[in-house]
């Protein structure tokens, strides 16, 4: 019997060893080979996915490429790098960060969640984005089942994040910052704190099956899950949907509506761009106009958003230019047949169905667009599906849950 591949294998790097100690007996883990694709099958036993997808870029000499776009404002690799390095030195050297660490993350699609996400991953930390829509009351259900001891938050979601905190247990510090880290607001200590910062930082060597991230579920069947998963996954992520299914290259440019505290949002609208050298144009709020008008202006290749989102656009799209839109993609709720024969009759462009669920954190994808009458849409490709497309999860926060146990079960028996 063929032994799988799985990336890692190694010391953990990561000190507090909270996330990992709390996922279910290995017995219990899905089953997965990196080696059903050569990208995958090529993966260090130690990755740092936030190196990964910014300083190799750099490194490359293709730092003066743009990463991300956000209303005037252009953000090149070297200055993401530069942003990002400084966050994770006043991470660790200001804010006491140990790795292992979570790090609660709380803010729209901006620059600055952006690169304090990448931040996080560098100096070796446990990014855990959340909704911008939470309450206090969920954030701090959040902040609690995790253990989170500190938390960057934009300055325009204090009220709620503060609210958080008298409820919390374990939230110790908030750190705030602004969308663009430009010190605009005055509550922004942490803008304040990153212009401080030395320049340059070395990435904590985390293995590739250290824990990059947990992703709590909407808690539509009970309370949200934490779904649990490795630097290796990250980049697994990019490098099978986006890869096989799309052939991104660096001169696509990327925009759509869902944040980065979905795990879709996390793809679509950063580690995908990024894992190519392309482009991402974040916007922290959006109308069917407005994503229309993005598209225009920053001459989008690549459109991710709900199936609302097309079929609200669809009556739209004659009143903009949208030649430069090539790849179209949809995700959170089934793509209704008169929506995706809607948006091709409006554009000439397919939508493509993805998959992308908090506990898989990847998106995968049938070869044909919607589901019609009660036909169930085809399986991907083995191509284009990542290592753990048939699991539930990586893991699950806590390991005593009920549910985790039962997700557990469901993923080993596949």
């Amino acid at each position: 019997m063929k032994v799988p591949f799985l990336p890692g294998g190694v010391p953990s790097a990561q000190v507090d060893g909270f996330a990992r100690d709390n996922l279910p007996p290995k017995a219990l883990w899905p089953r997965m080979d990196y080696a059903t694709l050569p990208e995958l099958g090529s993966y260090a036993s130690r990755i740092n996915a936030g190196t990964a997808l910014v300083d190799a870029h750099v490194a490359a000499g293709r730092g003066s490429r743009p990463a991300i776009y956000f209303e005037d404002k252009v953000w090149s690799y070297g200055e993401l790098k530069e942003r990002s390095d400084r966050l994770a030195r006043v991470l660790v050297e200001e804010l006491g960060l140990v790795p292992g660490n979570r790090v609660l993350l709380h803010g729209p699609n901006n620059p600055m969640m952006a690169a304090a996400w990448l931040a996080v991953l560098k100096a070796g930390g446990i990014a855990v984005a959340t909704m911008p829509l939470l309450r206090a009351r969920e954030l701090a259900f959040i902040i609690d089942k995790a253990a989170i001891g500190l938390a960057l938050c934009d300055t325009a979601l204090a009220e709620e994040m503060e609210g958080a905190k008298a409820r919390s247990a374990a939230l110790e510090r908030i750190s705030y910052f602004s969308k663009l880290g430009d010190g605009a607001k005055a509550e922004a200590d942490l803008d304040r704190r990153v212009a401080k910062a030395g320049t340059g930082f070395a990435a904590v060597d985390t293995a590739a099956d250290d824990v990059a991230l947990i992703a709590f579920t909407s808690g539509t069947t009970g309370e949200p899950k934490g779904t649990v998963h490795f630097h290796r996954d990250v980049m697994a992520m990019c490098d099978c949907f986006p890869k096989y299914t799309f052939k991104g290259e660096a001169s696509d440019v990327y925009t759509g509506s869902p944040p980065l505290a979905f795990t879709f949002g996390l793809g679509a609208m950063l580690c995908f761009p990024l894992s190519f050298g392309a482009a991402t144009v974040l916007l922290e709020r959006f109308t069917p106009d407005s994503l229309l008008a993005t598209v225009e202006r920053y001459r989008v290749t690549t459109l991710y958003t709900a199936p609302t989102g097309y079929r609200a656009m669809t009556e739209l799209a004659a009143k903009y230019r949208l030649s430069s839109l090539k790849k179209c993609v949809s995700a959170g709720e089934t793509l209704p047949l008169p929506t995706f024969e809607g948006w091709r009759a409006a554009t000439g462009l397919a939508i493509t169905t993805a998959s992308a669920r908090p506990r898989c954190c990847t998106s995968s994808s049938p070869p044909r667009g919607p589901r019609s009458g009660r036909g169930r849409p085809a399986r991907p490709s083995r191509a284009t599906r990542p290592p753990s497309w048939t699991t539930t999860a990586t893991g699950f926060l806590p390991a005593s849950s009920a549910i985790s146990r039962c997700g557990a079960r469901r993923a080993a028996a596949t």
